[in-house]
């Protein structure tokens, strides 16, 4: 009876049951790892540092799939040497790009979460943190790993990499002339990431093309801008290299710069009213005397007298400083009719000096 069971095929041909073992320990193996990785996990959050949180974090996936994809490419291996299956004869060349995968992804996993976990860092210590430049470098790096695993990936598959190079070099100048526009914008995005005229968040406003609004995202072709009516503006990133562009957020003060003009009768009051409107905007909370505040008759108009009136504020946001303006205006108002003035309005008189006598009937 033995001697049957030794000849049936599931006991005499070892290649099975060898690759049943090697899935095994696999299987063991990533578990083991599972079960490592989350006990790093959990004292990774007991330490201030953010590198250890982005390097357990990026590396769960990719490790995982990694210990699977070394044991089923020995499996493999082992059955292509029994069985000699022809498709199996590839295993290694396989596995290599996907070691090369793997590592390209944990890399990419990294660069994420380093730069996810620097802007929430920043935000639990209420810091600003300029994420534009974190998301530039976060982009070339990820553009880095890109090209590094696809020359790897050549060069285990059997490309010569210095005649892809050269290759590469010839065809650049090529592609550069076919693509002088996209590269004009690539250009464009990397001065805006290295000169940071605006950053996102800001507000912009350029007159040249009639620009204005929120900077929302800035990529390595177009620049999006959330305008005043809350449509989307698509900019190329060439654009802002030939324009000049009015960053309204980092203004320093907002400034009230008006003319009123007074009656020609008014003249004898003038000098009052001027007087007044001084040290009105002197006494006021909102307005800072630091700057150069100016209050003065400027010019005889063709209707009225004209007084220019330029403050500076502290730094407001639109609808504040427009309130403020409001109430700025209305005491000054307040000021021309205290000494009996008025506000002029276009007028014309006209003097007849030989006026015609028509005698009544």
């Amino acid at each position: 009876m033995s001697q049957y069971l030794i000849d049936i095929p599931y006991f005499s041909d070892p290649t099975l049951p060898r690759v049943v073992l090697i899935l095994a320990l696999v299987v063991v193996i990533n578990l083991g790892i599972r079960f490592l990785l989350y006990r790093l996990e959990r004292a990774a959050k007991l330490s201030e540092t953010i590198w250890d949180d982005a390097l357990i974090e990026a590396a769960h996936r990719p490790v995982l799939v990694l210990s699977w994809v070394i044991g089923l490419a020995y499996a493999a291996r082992v059955i292509h040497q029994e069985k000699n299956v022809f498709i199996l004869e590839h295993a290694y060349l396989v596995r290599d790009i996907a070691l090369i995968a793997c590592g390209a992804w944990f890399l990419f996993r990294l660069i994420n979460s380093v730069a996810d976990n620097i802007v929430d860092m920043h935000a639990k210590k209420k810091e600003l943190v300029d994420r534009t430049t974190i998301d530039a470098l976060s982009k070339l790096g990820r553009f880095a790993v890109i090209v590094i695993s696809l020359l790897m990936v050549m060069q285990v598959m059997g490309f010569s990499v210095s005649g892809v190079l050269a290759f590469g070099g010839l065809g650049g100048i090529a592609v550069g002339f076919a693509a002088k526009d996209l590269l004009a914008n690539f250009f464009g995005g990397l001065t805006i990431y290295m000169d940071r005229p605006f950053v996102v968040g800001e507000s912009i406003r350029s007159a040249e093309k009639a620009i204005e609004g929120e900077v929302e995202h800035i990529g390595w072709r177009l620049t999006r801008i959330r305008s005043l009516n809350k449509s989307a503006i698509y900019v190329p990133n060439a654009l802002f290299t030939t324009i000049v562009v009015e960053n309204i957020t980092r203004i320093t003060h907002r400034r009230i710069n008006e003319t009123i003009g007074l009656r020609y009768v008014d003249m004898t009051a003038v000098a009052a009213i001027v007087s007044d409107i001084k040290a009105m905007l002197s006494d006021h909370p909102s307005i800072d005397n630091a700057e150069r505040n100016s209050v003065n008759f400027d010019r005889f108009a063709d209707s009225s007298l004209s007084i220019l009136i330029t403050a500076f504020t502290e730094p407001l946001d639109v609808p504040r400083f427009a309130d403020l303006k409001q109430r700025v205006l209305l005491q000054v108002a307040d000021i021309v009719a205290q000494h009996g003035a008025e506000m002029a309005f276009p007028t014309q008189t006209v003097l007849l000096e030989n006026a015609l006598h028509i005698p009544a009937n």
